[in-house]
């Protein structure tokens, strides 16, 4: 594995690029570019699946988005969809630099929210001849459908930013309970948010620079997003779509059939991961390990197999 650093405008974005066995710099390879979850940084989901599939002969680059992890800008903690999708095509622009990456074999991997931001940096990336996803939302929607009443909290967004304009602090809120008892204290019992407080906080993949803090004005970058809108007319490249077989409030189940629907490419795929639910296709060997055998045959063949 290498560490990488890249721009985004003046924001530099740290990554760490996997390498396949036997690597050598002097050879060209196919190469892959992650885009993983809301509120995760490059060494959990998006690491499980890198190292995976550059065991399977791909680079697999994962970094922190901009305002998060090791990447810098500011404010830090800061969710925002058109920075996320600039992100994907400044990850292209590296590769493109490197002497060992094949500029006609990348490809493009994106999880969870990160999938609606792989989608949307697609349509205008003819760079990236292949796409994929696990688990994939449209964060702007299912924030949309998920919060009691978004109109009221573009209210309160607003209202903090004038806060902010006259010199107030930033409000930084949890994404998810801070642990499982915070999550029991507070009367929570959707079973999909106490996987994700049990994955992100108390896990082995717990990690320090996961802040799991939200700078509150991101809802109003964030509802306003539409990922999936333009794929019609856009998404040309071929795509593969995989979902756990076990829905949930997360609705990834029903954006990935959403998305397969929307898709005018020829060469289309969904995949359904009997048993799992959202979190499961983060990091449960059982499940994580159809995701990668069906990527890797897709990668492999319209990336390396196939001359675009």
């Amino acid at each position: 594995m290498k560490r990488v650093t890249f721009k985004n405008g003046h924001t530099e974005v740290v990554g760490n690029l996997h390498l396949p066995p036997d690597f050598y710099e002097s050879r060209s390879y196919p190469a892959l570019v992650l885009a993983t979850p809301g509120s995760s940084v490059k060494e959990q989901v998006g690491a499980i699946y890198a190292e995976r599939l550059a065991a399977r002969g791909f680079l697999a680059l994962t970094f922190d988005p901009s305002y998060q992890g090791e990447s810098g800008g500011e404010p830090r903690d800061l969710e925002d969809p058109a920075t996320r999708v600039e992100d994907i095509h400044c990850a292209v622009d590296h590769l493109m630099t490197l002497p060992y990456v094949n500029e006609e074999q990348v490809g493009l991997l994106g999880i969870c929210a990160g999938g609606g931001y792989a989608v949307n940096a697609a349509l205008a990336e003819r760079r990236f001849k292949a796409v994929g996803t696990v688990v994939a939302n449209d964060i702007g929607e299912a924030l949309r459908r998920l919060l009691p009443d978004y109109r009221q909290t573009l209210m309160e967004v607003s209202s903090q930013r004038t806060v902010e304009a006259r010199g107030g602090g930033l409000r930084r809120d949890p994404w998810i309970p801070d642990s499982l008892k915070e999550a029991e204290d507070a009367g929570i019992a959707d079973t999909e948010v106490l996987e994700a407080v049990a994955f992100y906080r108390e896990s082995q993949y717990r990690h320090p620079n996961s802040s799991n803090r939200l700078i509150f004005n991101s809802y109003g970058r964030i509802l306003k997003f539409d990922a999936f809108g333009l794929v019609p007319d856009l998404l040309t490249q071929p795509l593969q779509v995989i979902v756990g077989g076990r829905s949930g409030k997360t609705g990834q189940y029903e954006a990935g059939q959403r998305l397969f629907d929307l898709s005018p490419a020829k060469e289309k795929h969904f995949l359904v991961v009997d048993g799992a639910g959202h979190y499961d296709m983060y990091y449960k060997d059982i499940y994580v390990s159809q995701a990668i055998a069906r990527l890797a045959e897709f990668f492999q063949k319209h990336l390396v197999d196939q001359s675009f």
